[in-house]
């Protein structure tokens, strides 16, 4: 494990504090888990760009095209 020194505002810091409090974690427990959530979001978002790169667009419209067409759902309109 590493150590890191990591330099907040007051009112982040403050903020931490209380979260981690209530969320029953340490300060440092409440960060790395706060990181890890941005890490696995921005490899999760590469991750679907490069599917998305790969995709077959002509093959995606044919399967599209056999849907059915029907009124949406009440609720579902916008």
């Amino acid at each position: 494990m590493s150590a890191l020194s990591l330099r907040l505002p007051d009112s982040i810091h403050r903020h931490i504090k209380e979260l981690a409090s209530k969320e029953g974690v340490s300060i440092n427990q409440f960060i790395a888990s706060a990181v890890a959530e941005k890490v696995s979001a921005i490899a999760t978002e590469e991750y679907l760009l490069a599917c998305a790169q790969r995709a077959d667009k002509t093959a995606f419209q044919t399967i599209l095209a056999t849907v059915p067409k029907r009124e949406p759902l009440t609720g579902d309109e916008l």
